[in-house]
């Protein structure tokens, strides 16, 4: 079998292309089966927001453009699909809107000036980079509070009577964007719309409100505004709550018109990729995407040029301070880089079609966030002395977002040994991907198989492996 074997590992490599392989001890069998096919897949990538725009633009223009070539360039991650918020989010440097003046119903002062400093430019930007194109997925974290029964920028819901207002908001984001030059693919209704604790940027709905919301405003609006083709996804929030909204969202023909498809997170657990809920999206709704939109190590100031913290049980996130009694165990200290992989393989391996990581770059301290939420980044830098730290996790995407590409679709694994995760996905040039996670300290050895060809091949301990099969085998 003729294949391409990529592998970072907590020894050192990075990316490293593999040609001699120890293949002692005992071995275990991987069979690809290509003709049993699941979802298409969507694309890889990562936010941008107006905390990374700006830590971009202290750098300077070497590091930036070597940084955007590493996301976006064909040498890079080659990300292909993106999202961004719409107003201000955490990962601002202030609170703003682009409708700031209380009563204006119809909008007339409505204006993206503020994202035209530092966002739009780090948008097109990467645009011009990207020799493939990316997709753009925007995400509103609140309405401007005078549109809010509580009248401030954290919690409170939309009041009824701004409904049609915030609608014609989405539309006028839309149109202004694409006069940039910058075309949004899709937009989420809410980010988190059960809210985060009231701590920043929030608006809740329950999922009936922001259906009545789609389905009676925002669909409506859009298809009158020629806007048609945007994608509306609903939820977006983390996956214990699924159930519950996509019953609501596709419970009739009429509710589930304008909705493409469903947004997730992965903040619930440091561990739990949730299949049944994932299952049970798909099935309720086959015909309609499934994308996960955010995820990020959250609660840490990240760690600068420490390589070896990001493939050790060190990390923790949010519930390890705050989650309530019975949920703790949700919550351990978890290795950085098993994390991400572990959730993308099981995404892929329960319908996900889509897999967004939170900021693309971040500085030493995991902002800046006007909240001070701190979190860490794949790419970390430091604007006062010019330097980039690619961390662990950068190359872990990488595994993914550089190697399936869009409209890839993911296809049979059977494996023997339960210990390694594994998925794969044939690519449109009939390539096909296999990503494998080795989470022990020991190295594994293995026959891949597809059809009649079989290869041999071994994975470090503490290993990702992407293997690329051509499409002439």
């Amino acid at each position: 079998m003729n294949t391409e074997i990529i592998e970072t590992s907590a020894d050192g490599k990075k990316l490293q292309k593999l040609e001699v392989f120890d293949l002692s001890g005992e071995s275990s069998l991987i069979e690809i089966h290509s003709s049993k096919e699941f979802q298409t897949i969507t694309g890889f990538g990562g936010s941008f927001t107006e905390s990374s725009a700006h830590v971009l633009s202290q750098l300077s223009p070497e590091k930036r453009s070597e940084i955007l070539e590493a996301y976006f360039g064909d040498s890079g991650a080659k990300y292909s699909l993106t999202r961004t918020h719409i107003n201000s989010c955490d990962f601002s440097l202030s609170q703003y809107s682009y409708a700031p003046v209380p009563g204006d119903i119809h909008l007339e002062n409505f204006s993206i000036d503020k994202d035209r400093e530092l966002l739009i430019p780090l948008i097109k930007d990467a645009m011009t980079i990207s020799s493939d194109g990316f997709k753009l997925i925007s995400s509103p974290w609140t309405a401007p509070p005078w549109m809010k029964d509580n009248q401030d920028w954290v919690g409170g819901k939309l009041l009824k009577e701004h409904y049609p207002t915030w609608a014609l908001f989405f539309a006028k984001y839309l149109a202004a964007y694409q006069a940039e030059g910058i075309p949004i693919w899709g937009v989420t209704v809410e980010n988190e719309p059960h809210g985060n604790g009231n701590n920043w940027e929030s608006m809740h709905y329950s999922p009936e409100e922001m259906t009545e919301f789609v389905q009676h405003h925002l669909g409506p609006t859009l298809e009158n505004n020629g806007q048609a083709a945007i994608k509306i996804f609903g939820y977006d929030q983390n996956r214990a709550g699924l159930k519950d909204w996509v019953d609501v969202m596709f419970a009739t023909g009429e509710s589930s018109k304008y909705f493409a498809g469903t947004a997730i997170h992965w903040y619930e657990s440091t561990y739990e990729v949730f299949p049944e809920a994932l299952n049970y999206a798909h099935a309720i709704a086959p015909d309609k995407y499934l994308i996960q939109t955010e995820a990020c190590v959250d609660a840490e100031v990240p760690k600068w040029k420490d390589d070896a913290w990001y493939w050790s049980k060190e990390a923790t996130d949010w519930g390890w301070d705050w989650a309530p009694e019975d949920e703790k165990y949700l919550h351990p200290k978890y290795v950085p880089t098993y994390r991400y992989a572990r959730d993308i393989i099981g995404c892929l391996n329960n319908w996900v079609d889509g897999w967004i990581d939170w900021n693309i770059v971040l500085d030493r301290q995991g902002g800046p966030n006007w909240f001070k939420n701190w979190c860490v980044a794949p790419v970390i830098v430091d604007p006062a002395s010019d330097e980039v730290y690619y961390t662990p996790i950068y190359y872990t995407l990488v595994h993914f977002s550089k190697y399936i590409r869009p409209r890839a679709k993911v296809i049979g694994v059977e494996k023997e040994d339960d210990s390694l995760l594994v998925t794969a996905a044939k690519n449109p040039d009939k390539s096909i991907a296999v990503v494998i996670l080795n989470q022990d300290m020991e190295k594994k050895v293995f026959e891949l198989k597809l059809g009649e060809e079989k290869q041999l091949i071994s994975i470090s301990p503490q290993a990702i492996q992407t293997i690329l099969i051509p499409s002439n085998n």
